[in-house]
Formats: C-alpha cells, sequence, structure tokens
C-alpha cells in the first residue's frame, strides 16, 4: 500500500464537544496504550511503539505525534504491517512511570479516556464493522483490560469483548454508542477511509 499523502480536506468548524476543539497534550498518547501500542523506557527516557494494519494509520499517527512535539517514524515489519514509534525522549518518561509496573503495561490509578486519548486509539486500532466500531486492544494485555473497559462505560461507552478467536482481543462499541464516539473522536482524519472512521459513512 502507497504512503503517498492525501490531498487534505477543507477545514471545518469542529464542535464544541470534539476532540478537535482541545489542544493536544503528551497525555493523550495513553490512549495508544489503551489499545495495542506498547511504552519502552531507556534511562531517563522513554519511546513510545505501535503496529498498525493500514498505511492510512501511519500518516495520521505521525501527523499527531509531531502535533504533541513528538517526532515519529515508521518502518515496515515482517508480516506486511507498519511499526510506528517515536524515539527515545525524556518528554515521555513521566508516560513510562505511570503506565510500566516492571516491563509489563498497566494502566495508572484513575486512568480515563476522553476524545483525544480515543481518537488516537481509533486512529491506531479502530475498525468499522457491521455490529459498530471496534477498538483493538493488546494481545499481552489481558490484565489491563477491565480497567480500560470501565474507562469506556464512564465516557458513555459500555462495550462488549471480542474474544481473540473471533478477531480480538478488542472492545466493540455498537448501537445509539455510535454516534457518542463519533462525537469524542471528532472529525474523520484525511488519510483515513471513510468506512474506517465513526460517523456517517458518506
Amino acid at each position: 500500500m502507497s504512503l503517498t499523502p492525501p490531498t487534505p480536506k477543507p477545514a471545518r468548524q469542529p464542535s464544541l464537544f470534539s476532540t478537535e476543539a482541545a489542544d493536544p497534550a503528551l497525555a493523550d498518547l495513553a490512549g495508544l496504550l489503551a489499545g495495542p501500542g506498547e511504552v519502552g523506557r531507556m534511562g531517563g527516557t522513554a519511546r513510545i511503539s505501535v503496529v498498525v494494519d493500514a498505511a492510512w494509520r501511519v500518516h495520521v499517527l505521525v501527523a499527531e505525534l509531531g502535533a504533541r512535539g513528538v517526532p515519529a517514524s515508521w518502518e515496515p515489519t515482517e508480516d506486511g504491517r507498519h511499526r510506528v514509534r517515536t524515539a527515545y525522549t525524556s518528554m515521555l518518561a513521566p508516560l513510562a512511570r505511570a503506565w510500566l509496573r516492571g516491563a509489563a503495561k498497566r494502566p495508572p490509578p484513575r486512568f480515563h479516556l476522553d476524545g483525544r486519548r480515543l481518537r488516537l486509539w481509533a486512529a491506531a486500532a479502530g475498525t468499522a464493522e457491521p455490529a459498530g466500531f471496534r477498538l483493538r486492544l493488546g494481545p499481552a494485555d489481558e490484565q489491563s483490560w477491565p480497567v480500560v473497559r470501565a474507562a469506556l462505560a464512564a465516557v458513555g461507552l459500555p462495550a462488549a469483548f471480542v474474544e481473540p478467536d473471533e478477531g480480538g482481543p478488542a472492545f466493540r462499541i455498537g448501537g445509539r454508542r455510535m454516534s457518542r464516539l463519533a462525537e469524542l473522536v471528532g472529525e474523520r482524519p484525511a488519510a483515513a477511509p471513510v468506512t474506517d472512521w465513526p460517523g456517517p459513512r458518506s
């Protein structure tokens, strides 16, 4: 799949409730860690990486990371996907301290989700399907799933768990909650296909 940048869409005034109305922050990267993102430490620095399944996700994540002052790069994986990762930087050290228990990734106390965090999770690992919208999880993060599920419910997004043998692990948001998800994550990024983002399909 080509990684040629797409043509930008015309600007639109965001809703007051949209993630686009808020300023980007490093704390938003917790949305990647709620999903399949990984964080690693080296000395007083840290790096975040996530493997994605489509080129459009690379474009969106590199732009989102750059908007938060964190340059990112990407490389192909052996299975045909793409790994997006930041450089090691002290800017990400607080996030690593909050999320790592030894080498294990765990949500920090009082973990919560908001529109900006959900937007990054959707960009990295969200998939539209007939039953709703699926947010992929890290397969080795089983102990984190209940906390993340509770955080989804707290923002009005109760989710069903998708078992690994059914295309998961993931959480599925469906029914009337889809409009709530679309409101939270904001306008579709220019690079994202219409069918792969919460909201209208046309």
